[in-house]
């Protein structure tokens, strides 16, 4: 079990509040979005996060909408999970990061990944960007290294096959020295030795999601093994993990609900056994620990749910009290 005290937040849904609206007929209320980030503040969750996706999932931009939950917010964290720098020019979004790790007094944190190109929809996402699908590796591995270096140093110069910059300066640097911790994708499903080279090398820590506990406990061991290697001490990683829920007392309903909600997120079903549970407050809290136990120290909650708010109260009050014991919080 992590030695450190368990970190738990919760995503922000923001592609909740396009599907709400096409589903009932009425305006975006981006506002909704906010409210869940203060209700998670007053009930003491460590972090929120947001995802992203520009246009095979709509939903609103993340670095935006963290700037509005950052002013609207003072003690939790703030993350991204995941974002996709390959999207952007890694300048670019330094400095959009580093004035909203300003604004928000040094509470950002990027976990990022490589993302998808497997659907006609993912691959126009990188084409109307100008970027070719098959790069987006490369250049988030570049993204990372130019970011970090940006964020650290007073004038950088880099010559990568993507990302080219000569003597370079940017202000402001985020508060924290060295800059947004970096946590990085990594999968054992989907997954590959370079991905956990990239984050035992170059990153703060890895984020998993999908995975089993078991396939995520071998992915924590072999980033830790490779950080060891490259003279990293793997204690100082943070291991965050994504999970998604539903939670209701009533197994069948949550499963409904939950089905219904990520088929109109996705469009298409995907998701498999290690996703979930879709059930009782127990069930949740007995799997967020076998998670812990695998080695993670930060969880992430999402709701398959159109009603997070509601989906939130409970994860409070009757989910996080089940896990605290089993954790011996």
């Amino acid at each position: 079990m992590a030695s450190r005290r368990p970190q738990v937040g919760v995503l922000l849904s923001t592609r909740w509040p396009l599907l709400a609206a096409r589903r009932e007929g009425r305006a975006i209320d981006g506002s909704a979005v906010l409210r869940l980030a203060e209700q998670a503040e007053a009930a003491g969750l460590d972090s929120v996060w947001v995802g992203d996706s520009l246009l095979s999932k709509p939903r609103l931009e993340p670095v935006a909408t963290l700037a509005a939950v950052a002013s609207r917010t003072g003690k939790v964290r703030i993350g991204t999970a995941v974002l996709l720098p390959a999207l952007r020019h890694p300048v670019t979004l330094a400095h959009s990061l580093a004035t909203l790790d300003v604004l928000s007094g040094g509470r950002l944190v990027m976990a990022a990944g490589v993302g998808g190109a497997f659907t006609a929809e993912q691959q126009q996402e990188w084409l109307a960007v100008g970027v070719a699908p098959q790069s987006r590796a490369g250049r988030l591995a570049e993204s990372v290294q130019l970011m970090k270096r940006l964020w650290a140093e007073e004038r950088v110069s880099f010559h990568g096959k993507h990302f080219v910059v000569d003597d370079v300066a940017l202000e402001p640097k985020p508060l924290r020295p060295g800059g947004v911790p970096v946590l990085l994708a990594c999968h054992y499903r989907t997954g590959s030795e370079a991905q956990y080279r990239r984050a035992a090398e170059g990153a703060d820590g890895i984020i998993g999601i999908t995975d089993s506990p078991q396939e995520y406990a071998q992915v924590v061991r072999r980033v830790d093994q490779l950080a060891a290697q490259a003279g990293r001490d793997p204690a100082h990683l943070e291991r965050a993990f994504y999970m998604t829920v539903n939670v209701a007392h009533d197994p069948d309903r949550a499963a409904n609900e939950a089905d219904e909600f990520l088929m109109a997120y996705y469009g298409v079903r995907h998701w498999g056994p290690t996703w979930g549970p879709w059930g009782t407050p127990q069930a949740v809290a007995e799997c967020m620990a076998d998670y812990l136990q695998a080695g993670a120290d930060h969880l992430i909650v999402r709701f398959a749910s159109w009603d997070p708010e509601e989906q939130l109260r409970r994860f409070t009050q009757e989910v996080l009290p089940a896990f605290k014991q089993l954790a011996a919080w």
